[in-house]
């Protein structure tokens, strides 16, 4: 829903003397079960892990949803109750509710992006046929041309409403997946502007570097900090089983210049206000919270949950405070909206009110310099 402005964009595209340095968005308990949605009570099938959770007779509780990623990754890792608060926490993130106070205030935020600006995952068999996404880029990128020379995406496939165009291909047959930015299928095949794909996935950290394909580069990835968007998402399958397993990804208005902090890789920020947060921060929920007290909506309290457990990481820039949530258009439904939705006929902006934003911290800051690419 949200977008960022045409001038932030273009910024983005002259970062890095001409490289697209910021490329995103400018048996089951019967109490539990009664809140899935229409569509997964029926067992719809989950484009993630290539499976069914639901049709495969699991109850939605027995096991916890497939994640992206090697197990130890910054993604997937549980956090420690003494985790390092960084020094400045109290501040960044008084600038952080400060701007949620503000968007409140204005009625447009903060959100879950779900049907636009955010990522449908494709999840395809060993059998989809090989086709060529060409590389809208004026600067040659050899790597990532060779890794899109013969990409499994199916000829229907949708990249997300907006102008960001994202999209996953996920094949677990191969072990490997593909991301997209601004992908468009014009008269003379595919094209995107920019992206990446990684290999041996789960054995990947979920964020680009050299090892994540031949020959890639930091600066790979749909995402402004090049870690990948298909870590971080609130997932169908998470939704699903009612746990969020793994950490979540947010984007911010303000995003820190000059400097990004690990596992970021690079940034798009622009703010010289020294209190906002840089990509790759990595916020938590403070684990002295009561959650069972603030009585959170079901969705509110699953990302509460994982944010105190395993955090959440800036990714992105955006036009206001914003989580991301699997964009369900592969499936051809709509399990979020309506009274039997996983919004539960709320909208995310009402969804998010209760959300405890002055209990985050903000944890130890490893910080780095952003660098032109030579």
């Amino acid at each position: 829903m949200w977008r960022r402005s045409h001038a932030a964009t273009c910024l983005l595209m002259c970062a890095f003397g001409g490289v697209l340095a910021g490329l995103a968005g400018c048996g089951a308990d019967p109490a539990k079960q009664a809140l899935l949605p229409a569509v997964a009570r029926a067992g719809a099938s989950s484009p993630i892990g290539g499976r069914s959770v639901l049709a495969q007779g699991r109850a939605a509780s027995s096991s916890d949803p497939f994640r992206f990623f090697v197990s130890t990754s910054f993604w997937n890792g549980s956090l420690a109750a003494n985790a390092a608060v960084d020094p400045n926490s109290a501040q960044l993130v008084g600038q952080l509710d400060a701007e949620v106070a503000a968007e409140e205030r204005a009625g447009n935020g903060p959100w879950i992006n779900t049907s636009s600006y955010s990522v449908p995952i494709y999840t395809v068999p060993a059998s989809q046929p090989l086709i060529k996404v060409r590389l809208l880029y004026h600067r040659p990128e050899p790597a990532l041309e060779a890794a899109w020379e013969a990409v499994p995406l199916p000829p229907s496939a949708q990249p997300a409403q907006g102008s960001d165009g994202e999209l996953v291909v996920w094949q677990p047959s191969t072990e490997r997946m593909w991301e997209f930015w601004r992908l468009v299928h014009g008269t003379k095949g595919w094209y995107a502007s920019w992206g990446g794909a990684i290999q041996d996935v789960s054995s990947d950290p979920g964020v680009y570097r050299p090892k994540a394909w031949p020959g890639a580069k930091t600066w790979w990835g749909a995402s402004a900090s090049s870690l990948s968007i298909a870590g971080g998402l609130i997932t169908l399958e998470d939704l699903e089983q009612g746990t969020i397993n793994h950490a979540l990804a947010i984007a911010v208005p303000e995003v820190r210049a000059g400097e990004f902090a690990y596992p970021a890789q690079r940034s798009d920020g622009t703010s010289a206000n020294p209190f906002s947060l840089p990509e790759g921060a990595r916020l938590r929920l403070n684990p002295a919270v009561n959650l069972a007290q603030l009585h959170l909506p079901r969705l509110t309290l699953m990302i509460a949950q994982a944010a105190r457990r395993y955090g959440i990481f800036v990714r992105d820039k955006g036009a206001n405070v914003q989580f991301f949530a699997q964009d369900p258009i592969p499936t051809g439904t709509d399990p979020f909206t309506g009274a039997g939705g996983y919004f539960e006929a709320k909208s995310p902006s009402e969804l998010l009110a209760s959300f405890p934003w002055s209990d985050l911290e903000v944890l130890q800051l490893k910080l780095n310099k952003t660098k032109a690419r030579s």
